[in-house]
């Protein structure tokens, strides 16, 4: 275990915010029986409140094979925590006037013209029919647009998905613009706008913010996003080889198929394709937790990004009742979708501690961040271990972060 204080920010007593620091410490020992256990290769978190760290730690390796112990700087590959970036981005062009939330992506992704639904068949032999409404732009942003994931293995569509080449990352030689024609091909797996489930979304999202903006979707988020917030090691493709965590599987079983095709992209993935470091998350959650503003620098209004926080699935339902029980990186009970990232509506439903309001997300690595604007706590974790499903880590990360808030 390294010095807390060694880290991405300076880190003040916790009891001045209202944090007993001998509970803040039962994290790291949760963490590091997960090391000791075989079960994480290495971790890095950091939790602060009312935008002053007060705890920030690390364990474990970033590179078993290599014996590399995980630094303050150590890159990780953050997979679907890229999605709230796309999503402000599109904010980011909302806010010039570039869209309204309910207006149709065909306007400007014409691929999507003419969609139809899957009405039964086979992966094969689909049968559909048409769609009753085109996909809207608040479709993509709350994962209600009908698109899917192939790794979902849970229909047919899914099938269609991985046949094309589209499980956990793309076909050789194909970009953003490639990717979301062939999505478009492809059956939607319900009406646009009347169930949620976990999808493709956001990367034609990306693929929205390019020709809205008439960049690609790396060189906007480095524009607008990166530079202004002074995050650094955050992008596609590029990573410090010598800084960056390899990825594991259960049984920490190496995997650097998976992993490379992060470290050299050969499409812009906006719902899964960037890797960043604790410290260049923080300043994008702080700036979310800020309502848009981080330090001098605003990319949001106040108002935007407490509507992108709020519950958007119709009649303020929570995931159990509009979504499809599936793989996502949230739970479903209690918890509704924003614009980009989960809502917590119950906090008894789902059954951990928190607050209502919480907006978070991870990744499939295992990572995930939060901000709780009641507690006023933003907390960001960092692993490679793959599925996030695997183990219990984000809820048992909430429980020891609440249970050592004693003010």
């Amino acid at each position: 275990m390294t010095d807390p204080n060694d880290g991405p920010a300076v880190v003040i007593d916790p009891a001045q915010l209202g944090f007993d620091a001998a509970r803040l410490g039962r994290i790291d020992d949760l963490l590091g029986r997960y090391v000791d256990d075989g079960k994480l290769p290495g971790w890095s978190v950091l939790v602060s409140r009312h935008g002053q760290p007060v705890h920030v730690a690390r364990g474990g390796l970033r590179d078993i094979e290599a014996g590399t112990v995980v630094e303050s700087d150590t890159i990780f590959r953050i997979y679907s925590m890229t999605k709230p970036v796309t999503s402000v981005a599109a904010m980011m062009l909302y806010e010039q006037g570039a869209f309204e939330l309910n207006d149709p992506i065909a306007r400007w992704l014409p691929e999507f013209a003419d969609m139809h639904v899957w009405d039964g068949g086979s992966a094969l032999k689909p049968k559909t029919v048409p769609a009753l409404e085109p996909i809207r732009v608040w479709h993509l942003l709350t994962h209600t647009s009908g698109l899917t994931y192939g790794f979902h293995y849970a229909h047919p569509v899914d099938a269609m998905y991985r046949a094309a080449g589209y499980e956990w990352s793309a076909p050789p030689s194909t970009d953003l613009a490639g990717a979301t024609a062939a999505f478009a091909s492809m059956p939607l797996l319900f009406q646009p706008g009347r169930e949620w489930n976990y999808s493709v979304a956001t990367d034609v999202l990306g693929r929205l913010v390019e020709v809205l903006s008439g960049q690609p979707l790396g060189a906007f988020f480095q524009q607008h996003i990166f530079a202004p917030l002074d995050m650094t090691d955050t992008g596609f493709g590029g990573a410090d080889p010598a800084r960056t965590a390899a990825l594991y599987t259960p049984g920490l079983v190496r995997n650097d198929v998976l992993g490379d095709s992060v470290l050299k992209p050969t499409w812009l993935s906006g719902g899964g394709g960037l890797t960043s470091t604790v410290a260049d998350y923080y300043r994008f959650a702080e700036m979310l937790r800020g309502w848009g503003r981080l330090g001098d620098v605003r990319l949001l209004g106040d108002r935007t990004v407490r509507r992108m926080a709020s519950n958007h699935l119709p009649g303020d339902v929570d995931l159990v009742a509009y979504g499809r029980p599936l793989f996502a990186e949230t739970p479903f009970d209690g918890v509704g979708f924003g614009l980009g990232f989960s809502v917590t509506l119950d906090p008894t439903a789902t059954h951990t501690l928190g607050s209502r309001g919480e907006f978070a997300w991870g990744g499939a690595a295992s990572t995930v961040f939060w901000v709780d604007p009641v507690e006023d706590i933003t907390t960001v974790f960092m692993t490679q271990l793959l599925p996030s499903s695997t183990y219990p880590i984000r809820s048992q990360l909430r429980q020891l972060v609440y249970s050592a808030l004693v003010d």
